[in-house]
């Protein structure tokens, strides 16, 4: 008792006749674009966590036993 494929068809042919093929191919787009980064967000966060936490240098500074220095000095 579930769908077929007939009924899958009319369902997208009355979709394409409410959003039009064009809007339909930027939503994909951007859809495939977020489960991308949400993909290489989970494989980054799974090497960190592998990589014990790692500090890296991010903005330019330099690491330092294990403190992050930036390149601008701050004046007190």
């Amino acid at each position: 008792m579930g769908i077929s494929i007939w009924q899958l068809l009319i369902i997208l042919a009355i979709v394409l006749v409410l959003f039009g093929a064009k809007r339909l191919r930027n939503v994909g787009g951007d859809l495939g674009g977020a489960i991308k980064g949400f993909r290489q967000a989970m494989k980054e966060e799974d090497d960190t966590g592998k990589s014990g936490g790692k500090l890296e240098d991010q903005g330019g500074g330099n690491v330092i036993e294990g403190e992050v220095t930036s390149k601008k000095q701050d004046k007190a």
